[in-house]
Protein backbone atom coordinates (compact mmCIF):
# COMPACT_ATOMS: atom_id res chain seq x y z
CA UNK A 1 0.00 0.00 0.00
CA UNK A 2 1.52 3.31 -1.06
CA UNK A 3 1.16 6.08 1.47
CA UNK A 4 0.65 9.73 0.71
CA UNK A 5 4.03 11.39 1.28
CA UNK A 6 3.13 14.72 2.85
CA UNK A 7 4.01 16.38 6.17
CA UNK A 8 2.45 14.49 9.09
CA UNK A 9 -0.68 16.12 10.46
CA UNK A 10 -0.33 16.79 14.21
CA UNK A 11 -2.27 14.15 16.09
CA UNK A 12 -4.38 16.65 18.00
CA UNK A 13 -5.54 18.09 14.67
CA UNK A 14 -6.46 14.64 13.44
CA UNK A 15 -8.45 13.96 16.61
CA UNK A 16 -10.23 17.30 16.50
CA UNK A 17 -10.92 17.09 12.78
CA UNK A 18 -12.37 13.60 13.09
CA UNK A 19 -14.52 14.69 16.01
CA UNK A 20 -15.79 17.57 13.91
CA UNK A 21 -16.87 15.04 11.29
CA UNK A 22 -18.95 13.41 14.03
CA UNK A 23 -20.67 16.67 14.85
CA UNK A 24 -18.72 17.69 17.95
CA UNK A 25 -18.09 21.41 18.31
CA UNK A 26 -14.73 23.16 18.72
CA UNK A 27 -13.29 26.61 18.47
CA UNK A 28 -11.57 27.21 15.14
CA UNK A 29 -8.76 29.77 14.82
CA UNK A 30 -6.26 30.31 12.02
CA UNK A 31 -5.53 27.07 10.19
CA UNK A 32 -6.37 24.53 12.89
CA UNK A 33 -8.49 23.61 15.89
CA UNK A 34 -7.30 24.99 19.22
CA UNK A 35 -6.28 22.60 21.95
CA UNK A 36 -8.28 24.71 24.42
CA UNK A 37 -11.46 23.87 22.57
CA UNK A 38 -10.63 20.19 22.76
CA UNK A 39 -10.14 20.38 26.52
CA UNK A 40 -13.18 22.55 27.22
CA UNK A 41 -15.48 20.94 24.68
CA UNK A 42 -16.90 24.29 23.66
CA UNK A 43 -19.01 25.00 20.57
CA UNK A 44 -17.51 25.78 17.18
CA UNK A 45 -17.10 29.49 16.56
CA UNK A 46 -15.21 31.40 13.92
CA UNK A 47 -12.46 33.78 15.04
CA UNK A 48 -11.41 35.13 11.64
CA UNK A 49 -12.92 36.55 8.46
CA UNK A 50 -15.12 34.10 6.61
CA UNK A 51 -16.70 34.02 3.20
CA UNK A 52 -20.29 35.08 2.56
CA UNK A 53 -20.65 32.00 0.39
CA UNK A 54 -22.12 29.08 2.29
CA UNK A 55 -21.68 25.44 1.43
CA UNK A 56 -24.84 23.99 -0.13
CA UNK A 57 -24.30 20.70 1.70
CA UNK A 58 -27.56 19.51 3.31
CA UNK A 59 -27.58 18.61 6.99
CA UNK A 60 -28.83 15.10 6.28
CA UNK A 61 -27.71 12.94 3.39
CA UNK A 62 -30.20 11.05 1.29
CA UNK A 63 -27.32 9.56 -0.74
CA UNK A 64 -25.90 7.62 2.23
CA UNK A 65 -26.43 3.92 2.73
CA UNK A 66 -29.14 3.40 5.35
CA UNK A 67 -28.30 -0.22 6.18
CA UNK A 68 -24.87 -1.48 5.21
CA UNK A 69 -24.65 -4.97 3.71
CA UNK A 70 -21.14 -6.37 3.24
CA UNK A 71 -22.31 -8.46 0.27
CA UNK A 72 -23.73 -5.53 -1.70
CA UNK A 73 -21.78 -3.92 -4.54
CA UNK A 74 -22.49 -0.21 -4.11
CA UNK A 75 -20.75 0.81 -7.37
CA UNK A 76 -22.58 -0.73 -10.29
CA UNK A 77 -21.07 1.79 -12.74
CA UNK A 78 -17.32 1.33 -13.01
CA UNK A 79 -14.96 3.48 -15.05
CA UNK A 80 -12.81 1.99 -17.82
CA UNK A 81 -9.75 3.91 -18.93
CA UNK A 82 -8.85 4.07 -22.63
CA UNK A 83 -6.17 6.75 -23.01
CA UNK A 84 -5.07 8.17 -19.65
CA UNK A 85 -1.94 6.66 -18.09
CA UNK A 86 -1.50 8.81 -14.99
CA UNK A 87 -4.11 7.29 -12.68
CA UNK A 88 -5.79 3.99 -11.94
CA UNK A 89 -9.05 2.98 -10.23
CA UNK A 90 -9.73 -0.21 -8.27
CA UNK A 91 -13.25 -1.12 -7.16
CA UNK A 92 -14.31 -2.95 -4.02
CA UNK A 93 -17.85 -3.51 -2.82
CA UNK A 94 -18.28 -0.37 -0.70
CA UNK A 95 -15.19 1.68 -1.55
CA UNK A 96 -12.89 2.39 -4.47
CA UNK A 97 -9.18 3.16 -4.51
CA UNK A 98 -7.83 5.72 -6.93
CA UNK A 99 -4.09 6.19 -7.41
CA UNK A 100 -2.35 9.09 -9.13
CA UNK A 101 0.77 7.42 -10.48
CA UNK A 102 2.39 10.40 -12.22
CA UNK A 103 1.53 13.55 -10.27
CA UNK A 104 4.35 15.56 -11.87
CA UNK A 105 7.51 15.11 -13.88
CA UNK A 106 10.09 12.82 -12.22
CA UNK A 107 7.84 12.38 -9.19
CA UNK A 108 9.04 9.95 -6.54
CA UNK A 109 5.64 9.78 -4.83
CA UNK A 110 2.14 8.63 -5.69
CA UNK A 111 -1.18 9.79 -4.29
CA UNK A 112 -3.70 7.18 -3.20
CA UNK A 113 -7.28 7.77 -2.04
CA UNK A 114 -9.95 5.54 -0.54
CA UNK A 115 -13.34 6.76 -1.72
CA UNK A 116 -15.87 5.29 0.69
CA UNK A 117 -19.58 5.16 -0.01
CA UNK A 118 -21.31 7.33 2.56
CA UNK A 119 -22.90 5.21 5.28
CA UNK A 120 -20.45 2.31 4.95
CA UNK A 121 -17.37 1.47 7.07
CA UNK A 122 -13.95 2.96 6.38
CA UNK A 123 -11.41 0.36 5.18
CA UNK A 124 -8.21 -0.15 7.14
CA UNK A 125 -4.77 0.83 5.89
CA UNK A 126 -5.44 4.45 4.92
CA UNK A 127 -4.52 7.69 6.64
CA UNK A 128 -7.37 10.05 7.49
CA UNK A 129 -6.36 12.53 4.80
CA UNK A 130 -6.61 9.79 2.16
CA UNK A 131 -10.23 8.88 2.96
CA UNK A 132 -13.04 10.74 1.19
CA UNK A 133 -16.74 9.99 1.58
CA UNK A 134 -18.55 9.78 -1.73
CA UNK A 135 -20.46 11.15 -3.41
CA UNK A 136 -18.72 14.44 -2.71
CA UNK A 137 -21.26 17.17 -1.94
CA UNK A 138 -19.10 20.31 -2.11
CA UNK A 139 -15.86 21.04 -3.95
CA UNK A 140 -13.28 23.82 -4.28
CA UNK A 141 -11.49 23.89 -7.66
CA UNK A 142 -8.01 25.40 -7.65
CA UNK A 143 -7.56 25.17 -11.42
CA UNK A 144 -9.79 26.54 -14.17
CA UNK A 145 -9.14 23.36 -16.20
CA UNK A 146 -11.34 21.45 -13.74
CA UNK A 147 -14.41 23.61 -14.31
CA UNK A 148 -15.39 22.38 -17.79
CA UNK A 149 -15.15 18.78 -16.60
CA UNK A 150 -17.25 19.48 -13.50
CA UNK A 151 -19.84 21.09 -15.77
CA UNK A 152 -19.89 18.03 -18.04
CA UNK A 153 -20.40 15.83 -15.00
CA UNK A 154 -23.38 17.93 -13.95
CA UNK A 155 -21.96 18.86 -10.55
CA UNK A 156 -21.29 22.59 -10.91
CA UNK A 157 -24.00 23.13 -8.28
CA UNK A 158 -21.55 21.58 -5.79
CA UNK A 159 -18.79 24.08 -6.60
CA UNK A 160 -18.35 26.47 -3.67
CA UNK A 161 -15.06 28.20 -4.53
CA UNK A 162 -12.50 28.70 -7.30
CA UNK A 163 -9.00 30.08 -7.66
CA UNK A 164 -9.05 33.71 -8.69
CA UNK A 165 -12.18 35.14 -10.34
CA UNK A 166 -10.23 37.00 -13.04
CA UNK A 167 -9.23 33.74 -14.75
CA UNK A 168 -12.78 32.37 -14.99
CA UNK A 169 -14.35 32.03 -18.44
CA UNK A 170 -16.89 29.21 -17.88
CA UNK A 171 -20.33 30.89 -18.31
CA UNK A 172 -22.15 28.87 -15.64
CA UNK A 173 -19.42 29.67 -13.12
CA UNK A 174 -19.45 33.36 -14.08
CA UNK A 175 -23.18 33.31 -13.38
CA UNK A 176 -22.55 31.82 -9.93
CA UNK A 177 -20.04 34.60 -9.27
CA UNK A 178 -22.61 37.26 -10.20
CA UNK A 179 -25.12 35.64 -7.84
CA UNK A 180 -22.55 35.56 -5.02
CA UNK A 181 -22.88 31.78 -4.89
CA UNK A 182 -19.18 31.07 -5.09
CA UNK A 183 -16.04 32.29 -3.32
CA UNK A 184 -12.63 33.39 -4.58
CA UNK A 185 -9.98 31.62 -2.49
CA UNK A 186 -6.88 32.89 -4.28
CA UNK A 187 -4.17 31.26 -6.33
CA UNK A 188 -3.38 27.55 -6.17
CA UNK A 189 0.14 28.31 -4.91
CA UNK A 190 -1.11 30.40 -1.98
CA UNK A 191 -4.83 29.82 -1.36
CA UNK A 192 -6.71 31.46 1.49
CA UNK A 193 -6.88 28.42 3.75
CA UNK A 194 -9.00 30.11 6.40
CA UNK A 195 -11.63 31.03 3.82
CA UNK A 196 -11.60 27.46 2.50
CA UNK A 197 -12.04 26.12 6.05
CA UNK A 198 -15.07 28.38 6.51
CA UNK A 199 -16.71 26.63 3.53
CA UNK A 200 -16.04 23.12 4.91
CA UNK A 201 -15.70 21.53 1.44
CA UNK A 202 -15.73 17.76 1.06
CA UNK A 203 -12.95 18.01 -1.53
CA UNK A 204 -10.41 20.41 -3.01
CA UNK A 205 -9.17 19.68 -6.53
CA UNK A 206 -5.63 20.92 -7.03
CA UNK A 207 -2.43 19.98 -8.84
CA UNK A 208 1.25 19.59 -8.01
CA UNK A 209 4.55 20.49 -9.61
CA UNK A 210 6.98 18.90 -7.17
CA UNK A 211 8.17 22.35 -6.04
CA UNK A 212 7.25 22.92 -2.36
CA UNK A 213 7.55 26.68 -2.91
CA UNK A 214 4.70 26.54 -5.42
CA UNK A 215 2.54 23.60 -4.35
CA UNK A 216 -0.09 24.19 -1.68
CA UNK A 217 -1.51 20.70 -1.20
CA UNK A 218 0.73 20.03 1.83
CA UNK A 219 -0.59 23.07 3.72
CA UNK A 220 -4.15 22.20 2.79
CA UNK A 221 -3.72 18.68 4.13
CA UNK A 222 -2.15 20.01 7.33
CA UNK A 223 -5.32 22.07 7.82
CA UNK A 224 -7.37 18.87 7.73
CA UNK A 225 -8.75 19.36 4.22
CA UNK A 226 -9.20 16.64 1.58
CA UNK A 227 -7.16 17.30 -1.56
CA UNK A 228 -7.39 15.49 -4.90
CA UNK A 229 -4.32 15.94 -7.14
CA UNK A 230 -5.42 16.29 -10.78
CA UNK A 231 -2.46 15.70 -13.10
CA UNK A 232 -3.98 15.76 -16.56
CA UNK A 233 -1.16 18.00 -17.78
CA UNK A 234 1.23 15.05 -17.52
CA UNK A 235 -0.61 13.11 -20.25
CA UNK A 236 1.17 13.23 -23.64
CA UNK A 237 -2.02 12.91 -25.74
CA UNK A 238 -5.10 15.14 -26.07
CA UNK A 239 -7.51 12.28 -25.37
CA UNK A 240 -5.43 11.18 -22.39
CA UNK A 241 -5.76 14.64 -20.87
CA UNK A 242 -9.48 14.79 -21.52
CA UNK A 243 -10.02 11.38 -19.90
CA UNK A 244 -9.24 12.85 -16.50
CA UNK A 245 -12.94 13.66 -16.39
CA UNK A 246 -13.16 10.07 -15.13
CA UNK A 247 -10.80 10.88 -12.26
CA UNK A 248 -13.13 13.64 -11.09
CA UNK A 249 -16.18 11.47 -11.73
CA UNK A 250 -15.24 8.79 -9.19
CA UNK A 251 -15.42 11.35 -6.38
CA UNK A 252 -19.05 12.12 -7.30
CA UNK A 253 -20.16 8.57 -8.27
CA UNK A 254 -20.69 9.93 -11.79
CA UNK A 255 -18.79 7.23 -13.66
CA UNK A 256 -21.66 6.58 -16.08
CA UNK A 257 -21.87 10.28 -17.01
CA UNK A 258 -18.10 10.47 -17.51
CA UNK A 259 -18.08 7.41 -19.76
CA UNK A 260 -20.83 8.88 -21.91
CA UNK A 261 -19.26 12.35 -22.15
CA UNK A 262 -15.77 11.04 -22.89
CA UNK A 263 -16.96 8.55 -25.50
CA UNK A 264 -18.96 11.22 -27.37
CA UNK A 265 -15.99 13.56 -27.39
CA UNK A 266 -13.47 10.84 -28.33
CA UNK A 267 -15.65 9.64 -31.21
CA UNK A 268 -15.85 13.18 -32.57
CA UNK A 269 -12.09 13.57 -32.22
CA UNK A 270 -11.39 10.34 -34.09
CA UNK A 271 -13.82 11.22 -36.86
CA UNK A 272 -12.00 14.53 -37.40
CA UNK A 273 -8.67 12.68 -37.50
CA UNK A 274 -10.14 10.48 -40.25
CA UNK A 275 -11.08 13.56 -42.25
CA UNK A 276 -7.60 15.07 -41.85
CA UNK A 277 -6.01 11.86 -43.11
CA UNK A 278 -7.64 12.41 -46.50
CA UNK A 279 -5.63 15.60 -47.06
CA UNK A 280 -3.43 15.58 -50.13
CA UNK A 281 -0.77 17.77 -48.52
CA UNK A 282 0.60 18.24 -45.00
CA UNK A 283 1.69 21.86 -44.43
CA UNK A 284 4.69 22.50 -42.20
CA UNK A 285 4.11 24.18 -38.84
CA UNK A 286 5.97 25.22 -35.72
CA UNK A 287 4.75 26.36 -32.31
CA UNK A 288 6.02 28.25 -29.30
CA UNK A 289 7.60 31.57 -28.48
CA UNK A 290 10.55 33.23 -26.80
CA UNK A 291 10.56 34.39 -23.18
CA UNK A 292 13.54 36.26 -21.78
CA UNK A 293 15.77 34.98 -24.55
CA UNK A 294 14.76 31.31 -24.38
CA UNK A 295 12.40 29.66 -26.85
CA UNK A 296 9.89 27.17 -25.46
CA UNK A 297 8.90 24.69 -28.17
CA UNK A 298 6.64 21.63 -27.72
CA UNK A 299 8.61 18.39 -27.91
CA UNK A 300 7.90 15.83 -30.60
CA UNK A 301 6.16 13.50 -28.14
CA UNK A 302 4.04 16.23 -26.53
CA UNK A 303 0.28 16.52 -26.71
CA UNK A 304 0.66 19.58 -28.98
CA UNK A 305 2.72 17.54 -31.43
CA UNK A 306 0.04 14.84 -31.33
CA UNK A 307 -2.66 17.42 -32.09
CA UNK A 308 -0.68 18.81 -35.02
CA UNK A 309 -0.11 15.34 -36.48
CA UNK A 310 -3.79 14.45 -36.07
CA UNK A 311 -4.72 17.73 -37.78
CA UNK A 312 -2.85 16.71 -40.93
CA UNK A 313 0.22 18.91 -40.59
CA UNK A 314 3.96 18.26 -40.43
CA UNK A 315 5.39 19.51 -37.16
CA UNK A 316 9.00 20.41 -37.73
CA UNK A 317 10.10 18.91 -34.38
CA UNK A 318 8.12 15.70 -34.89
CA UNK A 319 11.36 13.68 -34.85
CA UNK A 320 12.14 14.77 -31.30
CA UNK A 321 11.25 12.37 -28.47
CA UNK A 322 10.61 14.94 -25.73
CA UNK A 323 7.15 14.85 -24.13
CA UNK A 324 7.52 18.28 -22.53
CA UNK A 325 9.00 21.49 -23.88
CA UNK A 326 12.32 22.09 -25.59
CA UNK A 327 14.36 25.09 -24.45
CA UNK A 328 16.11 26.49 -27.51
CA UNK A 329 17.91 29.59 -28.74
CA UNK A 330 16.56 31.87 -31.44
CA UNK A 331 19.20 30.58 -33.84
CA UNK A 332 18.16 26.96 -33.28
CA UNK A 333 14.51 27.80 -33.93
CA UNK A 334 15.17 30.02 -36.92
CA UNK A 335 17.40 27.46 -38.57
CA UNK A 336 14.65 24.86 -38.56
CA UNK A 337 11.45 26.93 -38.64
CA UNK A 338 12.14 29.82 -40.99
CA UNK A 339 10.47 28.08 -43.97
CA UNK A 340 7.54 26.61 -41.99
CA UNK A 341 4.20 27.61 -43.49
CA UNK A 342 2.35 28.19 -40.19
CA UNK A 343 3.25 29.51 -36.76
CA UNK A 344 0.75 28.68 -34.00
CA UNK A 345 0.56 29.28 -30.26
CA UNK A 346 2.85 32.28 -30.10
CA UNK A 347 2.97 34.70 -27.17
CA UNK A 348 -0.34 35.25 -25.39
CA UNK A 349 0.39 38.98 -25.52
CA UNK A 350 0.24 39.10 -29.31
CA UNK A 351 -3.06 40.39 -30.64
CA UNK A 352 -1.93 41.49 -34.13
CA UNK A 353 0.84 40.71 -36.62
CA UNK A 354 2.31 44.09 -35.78
CA UNK A 355 2.77 42.91 -32.18
CA UNK A 356 4.85 39.98 -33.42
CA UNK A 357 7.16 42.14 -35.49
CA UNK A 358 7.47 44.74 -32.74
CA UNK A 359 8.43 42.05 -30.23
CA UNK A 360 11.50 41.07 -32.23
CA UNK A 361 12.40 42.40 -35.67
CA UNK A 362 14.11 39.11 -36.51
CA UNK A 363 10.69 37.40 -36.63
CA UNK A 364 10.11 39.00 -40.02
CA UNK A 365 12.54 36.44 -41.40
CA UNK A 366 10.04 33.61 -40.78
CA UNK A 367 7.96 32.66 -43.82
CA UNK A 368 4.84 32.37 -41.63
CA UNK A 369 5.26 36.00 -40.58
CA UNK A 370 5.79 37.15 -44.17
CA UNK A 371 2.59 35.39 -45.32
CA UNK A 372 0.57 36.24 -42.21
CA UNK A 373 -0.17 32.61 -41.32
CA UNK A 374 -0.06 33.26 -37.59
CA UNK A 375 -2.74 31.61 -35.44
CA UNK A 376 -3.24 31.73 -31.70
CA UNK A 377 -5.99 30.46 -29.35
CA UNK A 378 -7.12 33.94 -28.31
CA UNK A 379 -10.61 34.01 -29.82
CA UNK A 380 -12.41 33.70 -26.47
CA UNK A 381 -11.32 35.81 -23.54
CA UNK A 382 -13.26 36.31 -20.31
CA UNK A 383 -14.39 39.66 -18.90
CA UNK A 384 -11.19 40.00 -16.82
CA UNK A 385 -8.74 38.52 -19.30
CA UNK A 386 -9.03 34.79 -18.66
CA UNK A 387 -8.49 32.68 -21.78
CA UNK A 388 -11.09 29.99 -22.48
CA UNK A 389 -8.61 27.85 -24.43
CA UNK A 390 -6.48 27.37 -21.33
CA UNK A 391 -9.58 26.69 -19.24
CA UNK A 392 -11.69 24.35 -21.35
CA UNK A 393 -9.43 23.28 -24.22
CA UNK A 394 -8.17 20.28 -22.25
CA UNK A 395 -11.73 19.02 -21.83
CA UNK A 396 -12.59 19.64 -25.50
CA UNK A 397 -9.70 18.44 -27.70
CA UNK A 398 -12.18 17.63 -30.46
CA UNK A 399 -13.01 21.33 -30.75
CA UNK A 400 -9.32 22.26 -30.72
CA UNK A 401 -8.63 19.68 -33.43
CA UNK A 402 -11.50 20.94 -35.59
CA UNK A 403 -9.99 24.43 -35.37
CA UNK A 404 -6.57 23.20 -36.50
CA UNK A 405 -7.94 21.14 -39.40
CA UNK A 406 -9.95 24.17 -40.52
CA UNK A 407 -6.73 26.24 -40.45
CA UNK A 408 -4.48 23.73 -42.24
CA UNK A 409 -7.09 22.20 -44.56
CA UNK A 410 -9.95 24.61 -45.27
CA UNK A 411 -10.76 22.45 -48.28
CA UNK A 412 -11.75 19.66 -45.86
CA UNK A 413 -13.35 21.59 -43.01
CA UNK A 414 -14.86 25.02 -43.00
CA UNK A 415 -15.88 25.23 -39.36
CA UNK A 416 -15.92 28.66 -37.80
CA UNK A 417 -12.91 28.77 -35.49
CA UNK A 418 -13.82 28.47 -31.82
CA UNK A 419 -10.57 28.83 -29.83
CA UNK A 420 -8.17 30.00 -32.54
CA UNK A 421 -8.02 33.12 -34.65
CA UNK A 422 -5.64 34.43 -37.27
CA UNK A 423 -3.70 37.42 -36.04
CA UNK A 424 -4.98 40.41 -38.06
Amino acid sequence: MNRLLVPTIPQVWVKLRDDMALGRGYLRCGYGWTAAAFVLGITLVSCGPTSNVKSSVPQTRSDCVAEYNANTDYFLNKTKLQEAKGFAVEYYKHYKVITVTRPWRDAKVQFKYALVQCGTPTPEGFQADQVVQVPVRSVVALSTTHLAQLEKLGVIDRLVAVNDFKNITTPVVLDKIKRNQIADVGDNSAPNIEKILSLSPDLITSYGTGNPQVDSYGKLLEAGLKVGIVSEYMEPTPLGRAEWIKFLAVFFNREAVAEQEFNKMANRYRSIVAIAKTAKTRPTVFAGFSSKGTWYVPGGDSYVAKLLADAGSTYIWADDRTSGSLNLSFEQVFDRARQAEYWINGSRNWKTQADVKQDDGRYEGFLAVKTGKLYSPIARVGPEGGNEYWSSGTANPDVVLADLVSVFHPELMTNQLYYYKQLP
